[in-house]
């Protein structure tokens, strides 16, 4: 029998809600230069799926990776961790 597949999961806040049960997530992550020995902040954004249009932007969200959805939404909003007041 396969095993299941571990499903990443990452936090990070909503950029834009304008689309229609989609959100534009960034996530940030410090990362140390080789050299340097610096901290550097790199961000990546994805698209997340949201079902219920309840997210807002602004919002610290939980997003976990899942089948492709659409051309570029491969992610689902799990839960929300913390409201824009």
């Amino acid at each position: 029998m396969a095993e299941k597949s571990v499903k990443r999961e990452l936090s990070g806040i909503i950029t834009s809600d304008k689309m229609d049960k989609s959100v534009v997530v960034t996530v940030e992550r410090l990362e140390k230069h080789p050299v340097f020995k610096k901290y550097i902040r790199r961000r990546m954004t994805f698209k997340a799926h949201d079902e219920k249009n309840e997210c807002r932007m602004g919002d610290k969200v939980l997003i976990r990776e899942c089948r492709p959805l659409s051309k570029d939404k491969c992610w689902k909003v799990v839960g929300i961790l913390e409201r824009q007041e």
